[in-house]
């Protein structure tokens, strides 16, 4: 069966990331979107952008689309955004998909659900970018991407973008925890993935806070959709599916 899916992407990414991994569903006879938010667009690093900024453009590209029945799938800080639009448009979606997403509850910042250094990592990075954060090579290198190889690691970092720090650090205003909503939900969680330390885990720590949820396993990274996404694309279409 074709489903209509919108393609969320994480911190540093832009919808072009996600676009190999777009393909792959295509080919299965599915429609595929895969928007850039605000934040994650050119030169938006050091824009005095925060969350709300990027939930407010993925709302309303869902509304300027008129899409509906969507299977919105939020990659790792995607996750925030996905919480977000659905608190407010519930009636455009079919089932959430996190993957390796931050699960907020009402009031939380993504911070909030990383490890401490992380923050502190972030603050001072901004406070060099003027005001945006640029993730580290080394960080992308070892716990982002390790199943790849180094030439594979290099190229695409070079294609993130700088983040403006808001969008890390700014809680969000959620009408109820996400669990409440009445919508399938499922959280796909790729085994190698180190972006998060296994002490502080995606699952079941985060994923748990969807309540009734379907839990889906991939291989690889926290960027399989760079090391495969033919894989990553079939684990969301499982994960998507009614």
């Amino acid at each position: 069966m074709a489903d209509t899916y919108v393609l969320v992407h994480g911190a540093w990414h832009t919808g072009d990331t996600l676009q190999a991994t777009a393909e792959h569903l295509r080919a299965r006879g599915h429609t595929v979107h895969c928007p850039t938010l605000p934040g994650n667009r050119a030169g938006d690093g050091t824009a005095p952008l925060g969350l709300q900024d990027a939930i407010d453009g993925l709302v309303q590209f869902l509304a300027s689309n008129d899409l509906r029945e969507v299977r919105l799938v939020g990659h790792s800080y995607g996750g925030m955004l996905l919480s977000g639009a659905a608190d407010r448009v519930p009636e455009r979606i079919r089932r959430l998909v996190y993957v390796n997403a931050f699960v907020p509850l009402p009031g939380e910042a993504l911070c909030d659900m990383a490890p401490p250094h992380y923050r502190a990592m972030f603050e001072g990075l901004a406070a060099a970018g003027g005001g945006g954060v640029q993730l580290p090579f080394e960080v992308w290198r070892e716990c982002f991407i390790n199943d790849a190889d180094a030439d594979l690691a290099r190229s695409t970092y070079a294609l993130l973008h700088p983040q403006p720090l808001r969008c890390l650090t700014d809680p969000i205003a959620l009408s109820q925890p996400t669990a409440a909503l009445a919508l399938g939900k499922s959280y796909l969680n790729c085994r190698e993935d180190t972006a998060l330390p296994h002490s502080l885990p995606w699952h079941p720590r985060l994923s748990e806070r969807l309540g009734l949820f379907r839990y889906v396993e991939a291989g690889g990274s926290h960027e399989a959709l760079f090391t495969d996404p033919e894989g990553f694309a079939r684990g969301i279409e499982r994960a998507g599916r009614d």
